[in-house]
């Protein structure tokens, strides 16, 4: 399969990295995705927002080319679907999944793990990563606090660990696009916020991929997840700066209960207000 060839920007006008235009997901008669319009420009990092069933894992299976829309247009770095091949447009975009963990060998080491992501392969087999390899190997898992566990088992890691070493694992394909789908699912608190730092440090690295993070708790949006799409019941209920989205107006419509938002050091914090509490 030949590469992507590149499609340059009109001069002074910034080419989007994703643009969706009116796009709608219907599967057996149910419509998941419903008009959504959406735009991410180069330099943006965004959080997808919503309660559960909103739509936010079907919109990136969209973008990652796992999903065709049943309507509208979508352009992902600047390829129109339908005139690309799609094999070829998804080896630019990295998913990190906690369910992607459980695939994995839990007796290769962490260094093993990540420099598998080079042959976009589970587990090394066939594949004979060079010195080269393993030394951006071992870059990237210094750049996420990882250094120390390069020789550990995978299995024995904990799963903030083993979290991080996917996203090594990923970034070795020298992607374009990062998805990471809801990585803090199942983390306590510390393995939460040390996942969270790593990100910070990896949205902020120059010429780095474009980050999306898919959440359901406001208080995981980083100050470096420059904006958010805020979903539900697969529609857009607003899009735009973090700081213009999170806010208790649109937070409560998309929620579904009123919302209090709370700013603490760069952080938004969530607290549900109902009526019968106060």
């Amino acid at each position: 399969m030949e590469p992507l060839p590149e499609r340059a920007a009109a001069p002074g006008d910034p080419q989007p990295v994703v643009a969706l235009d009116g796009v709608d997901v219907v599967r057996d008669g149910t419509t998941l995705i419903q008009d959504v319009t959406w735009h991410v420009l180069p330099g943006e990092h965004w959080a997808l927002l919503g309660p559960n069933g909103a739509g936010k894992t079907t919109l990136l299976q969209v973008i990652a080319g796992y999903l065709y829309p049943t309507r509208g247009s979508v352009r992902v770095l600047g390829h129109e679907f339908g005139r690309v091949d799609l094999r070829a447009l998804r080896r630019s975009i990295g998913w990190v999944s906690p369910s992607l963990a459980r695939r994995l060998h839990m007796s290769e080491s962490a260094l093993e793990v990540a420099v598998s992501g080079r042959f976009a392969s589970i587990g090394l087999f066939f594949e004979r990563p060079d010195p080269a390899d393993l030394t951006r190997a071992e870059g990237l898992l210094d750049a996420l606090g990882c250094s120390h566990l390069v020789a550990r088992a995978f299995g024995v890691l904990s799963q903030g660990e083993q979290q991080r070493v996917l996203i090594a694992r990923a970034l070795m394909a020298d992607l374009r696009i990062l998805i990471l789908d809801e990585p803090t699912a199942g983390l306590d608190l510390a393995a939460r916020e040390d996942l969270l730092e790593s990100l910070a440090v990896l949205a902020g690295t120059p010429d780095g991929p474009t980050v999306f993070l898919v959440t359901h708790h406001p208080e995981e949006i980083v100050p470096v997840i420059s904006h958010t799409l805020l979903l539900s019941g697969g529609r857009v209920v607003a899009a735009g700066p973090t700081a213009e989205v999170v806010v208790d107006g649109p937070l409560s419509l998309a929620m579904g209960v009123p919302i209090e938002i709370t700013r603490l050091d760069g952080r938004f914090w969530a607290l549900v207000r109902r009526a019968d509490r106060d």
